[in-house]
């Protein structure tokens, strides 16, 4: 065989296998949205964390651990997107921003307001908006209306929330200090309300408004909700490429409308951030 064919049937075979390896490492590569590819997830799934007692954003039904809520619903979908399994990791307030920087999940999807505070630590996808609401016993014994009207009564707010901020804030400016209560769980917050050991609870507007509707006419929600914020989307700020297929798989949801049916599903049409 001459020379110059030997050497071009050579160049060919070179090239037709790096072909087939080029081929075999694109199957290595989730499907993501419009197929692009998508950061590798562990076991082709994407772990979100959660703080999962927050109702109607997320929580378990009722004698089961069927985790549901706006924030489920969206995680289930942008999974969806990206064409990966979505597991909720049930995760404790206060811990869940260490715990995403241990990387023991991918994102946070749970009613994370926004602040400054929070984005050094983390990157935020804005999601949803929500301000405050202040929750009391029926009929309103305290003639509670405000922050303002917090001074010199007691009030329960899970701890590592906005709200503490917000009454600690407000107690600053009291003459006769608020008692705060602060607790693990918002719904151990509403029960200190139920007892009588607190005049008042701060949540979430949404959350506050559902503990009312599910309380049996005991509780209402006072005023209206103040300090709206969008919630955020937390991820790592080393996570650069899924955190980019994030944001293209949100904005894919709010344009097919399906962003829109989730928030129609579970009545909070008002906090669409569109």
């Amino acid at each position: 065989m001459k020379l110059w064919l030997w050497r071009s049937l050579s160049v060919a075979c070179v090239l037709l296998i790096a072909a087939f390896a080029a081929m075999a490492c694109g199957d290595d590569e989730e499907e993501g949205v419009n197929g692009a590819a998508v950061p590798e997830l562990e076991d082709g799934t994407l772990q979100v964390g959660a703080d999962i007692a927050y109702a109607p954003m997320e929580f378990f039904e009722e004698g089961t651990e069927n985790a549901m809520g706006l924030s489920i619903d969206l995680g289930t979908a942008l999974a969806g997107e990206l064409g990966v399994d979505v597991e909720f990791v049930n995760t404790g307030w206060d811990g869940i921003i260490p715990a995403l920087q241990a990387e023991r999940f991918d994102v946070i999807i749970s009613s994370m307001t926004i602040t400054e505070e929070r984005q050094e630590q983390i990157d935020f996808i804005p999601y949803f908006t929500a301000g405050t609401g202040i929750l009391v016993q029926a009929g309103n014994p305290q003639d509670i209306q405000s922050l303002a009207d917090l001074c010199g009564k007691s009030v329960a707010v899970q701890v590592g929330t906005i709200q503490v901020q917000q009454v600690e804030g407000q107690n600053e400016e009291c003459e006769e200090s608020i008692n705060i209560f602060t607790l693990d769980l918002n719904p151990l917050a509403v029960e200190q309300l139920r007892l009588g050991r607190a005049d008042a609870v701060l949540a979430d507007f949404p959350v506050a408004g559902n503990d009312a509707r599910l309380s049996d006419g005991e509780l209402e929600v006072v005023g209206e909700q103040f300090e709206s914020a969008p919630y955020g989307i937390g991820m790592r700020k080393d996570s650069s490429e899924l955190n980019a297929a994030i944001d293209d798989a949100l904005k894919a949801i709010m344009d097919s409308g399906k962003y829109d049916d989730i928030l129609a599903d579970w009545g909070l049409e008002a906090g669409s951030v569109e």
